[in-house]
């Protein structure tokens, strides 16, 4: 069976959502912190180990994870789990302007995602150094320049208030921290933003949590 954590005093009916995903923080970290950082209660579902997921990996839509049960609806994607979370918890911005600026933050960090997840899983042994060296300098810039856009740097991705995207920032650079330690010492502004998503009470314990179960990044022990 699914490894479940389901929270203290409720029903999975009571509930409502279960996020399903292997016992990793992988694509379904952010997903989790929006959900534990807002105080929306989950199930928790993680499989014990690939054999089971195999097992009921057909039940799944395009057989993949992670996913989201929302009531009788099951939706995967971890971009489509967060914008559908974003539009039902008000965390998509005040209007169309903020929501297309979030989705726009939000899918540059996908793209620096893809970059980080090749490395790990096809050539970490040989283009680790280079990727920190040369790749990921350069795609930090780019948040660091836009960061400040709204809001003028001190506080999320749209100013004053959290949306979708700002828990997916924190968790790339959370990784990119493990990758390589001094990732953002040339990056005020992100590494100011790291440690003030980081300051949020529900985050702080859960991040602690999470490194006192030593969860790992990814699937193939890298990180």
């Amino acid at each position: 069976c699914l490894l479940s954590t389901l929270a203290e005093g409720r029903t999975l009916d009571e509930m409502g959502y279960k996020v399903t995903y292997f016992s990793i923080r992988g694509l379904a970290e952010p997903i989790r912190l929006l959900l534990t950082d807002n105080e929306i209660p989950f199930d928790d579902s993680r499989f014990k180990d690939l054999a089971e997921w195999q097992s009921v990996k057909h039940q799944f839509q395009f057989g993949q994870v992670p996913c989201l049960h929302d009531d009788n609806e099951q939706i995967v994607q971890s971009g489509a789990i967060l914008r559908h979370l974003a539009r039902k918890h008000n965390l998509n911005g005040s209007n169309e302007s903020e929501t297309t600026y979030a989705d726009m933050f939000y899918e540059g960090i996908r793209d620096l995602h893809v970059k980080y997840a090749r490395m790990i899983y096809q050539a970490y042994e040989t283009e680790k150094d280079s990727f920190i060296k040369d790749v990921l300098p350069v795609e930090l810039a780019k948040f660091e320049k836009l960061l400040p856009t709204r809001g003028g740097g001190t506080g999320y991705i749209l100013g004053d208030k959290i949306c979708f995207a700002d828990y997916v920032l924190f968790e790339e650079l959370d990784i990119m921290q493990i990758l390589d330690p001094h990732a953002l010492e040339k990056f005020p502004m992100l590494k100011a933003f790291h440690q003030r998503m980081l300051d949020r009470p529900l985050i702080k314990s859960y991040c602690q949590k999470r490194a006192e179960a030593k969860v790992p990044v990814n699937g193939n022990g890298k990180q």
